[in-house]
């Protein structure tokens, strides 16, 4: 993200992390009591990068999107008369009952926080109390029984895929610019993953990728995003073809967008673009979920846009 480095202290985090038992739980336990709001963003990421998911690796956007959540709660909490670390049995579903309430602060958007929104506050929260437990400052778990509302307007219908679009931008962007845009659109890689690329990750036609959590893929590479990296040259002496954090990249291929006269939506649009074409063609979202690095089938079916009359065909003649 842009802010990462404000929103993720990491090596604040990291210092919590190799703190003895008894120091970080003694810390823990005065940052609560003080409602230290930075204090506690560190030992939740603390937790989040050295303990949670078995050794997983946890993206720095999840990162920064639980860090804004604390930031978010424990003022709340102060000003709510909350004692974090012996919460009442109503306050976890008296914040996110806030949350529903609260404006968005969304530029050009009216009305409340999207249920998505609400659902990752929650979710930075619940990860607070993880931390705390595991720090052994409380047994507490407030929102365990609270669940985000669904939100009924499915992601695909929301943020739609980039399929017209793409066209008209590619024509105007710089050669770097486009190959990153081609790798999420034609290659299916989270941004992530396309800004670590380096050349001696490609193997003939095939890309090795070192996606979420740390698992490895092989992706096949088309012909035109074959080409687009045949044309750079490598930024540094590790071989990376881009030398852009998520802030900067997302700042050119918005302005790009805009040149062209097409709103931008993001990356994830762009992915969405590769999974709804290999659908289009494959008709298979097991296929699909194996070329976008996806462990569930449930979440490929978020990333294809399935077209009203797509099975006119087949019920014809029934």
């Amino acid at each position: 993200m842009g802010m990462a480095g404000e929103l993720v202290p990491i090596q604040g985090a990291l210092h919590y992390a190799d703190l003895t038992d008894q120091s970080l739980r003694v810390r823990a336990v005065e940052a609560a009591a003080q409602y230290d709001t930075e204090a506690l963003v560190l030992v939740t990421l603390a937790y989040m990068t050295t303990a949670s998911r078995k050794g997983a690796r946890t993206s720095p956007k999840t990162l920064a999107a639980y860090a804004l959540a604390v930031r978010d709660f424990v003022p709340w909490a102060q000003t709510g008369g909350v004692q974090l670390l012996r919460p009442g049995k109503r306050d976890g579903s008296r914040y996110m009952a806030h949350l529903q309430r609260r404006p968005s602060e969304g530029r050009g958007k009216h009305g409340g926080l999207a249920a998505s929104t609400v659902a990752q506050y929650l979710a930075g929260v619940r990860a607070l109390y993880r931390a705390l437990h595991w720090a052994g400052a409380t047994e507490a778990h407030p929102l365990n029984d609270v669940h985000a509302p669904g939100d009924p307007t499915p992601g695909i219908v929301k943020n739609p895929p980039y399929m017209q679009e793409l066209g008209g931008v590619l024509e105007g962007c710089e050669p770097r610019l486009a190959a990153l845009l081609l790798l999420c659109s034609h290659a299916g890689l989270r941004v992530s993953e396309a800004l670590a690329v380096r050349r001696g990750d490609i193997e003939g036609q095939t890309l090795v990728v070192r996606g979420k959590g740390g698992k490895g893929r092989r992706v096949p590479l088309g012909a035109r995003v074959r080409q687009a990296l045949a044309e750079l040259f490598p930024v540094d002496t590790e071989g990376h073809f881009f030398d852009w954090d998520y802030g900067q990249a997302s700042y050119r291929a918005a302005k790009a967008f805009r040149t062209a006269g097409h709103p931008w939506r993001g990356f994830h649009a762009a992915r969405k673009h590769s999974g709804t074409r290999l659908y289009q063609a494959t008709r298979d979202f097991t296929r699909v979920g194996l070329f976008l690095g996806h462990a569930s089938v449930d979440t490929t079916r978020r990333y294809v846009a399935v077209q009203d009359d797509d099975v006119a065909q087949e019920v014809e003649h029934w």
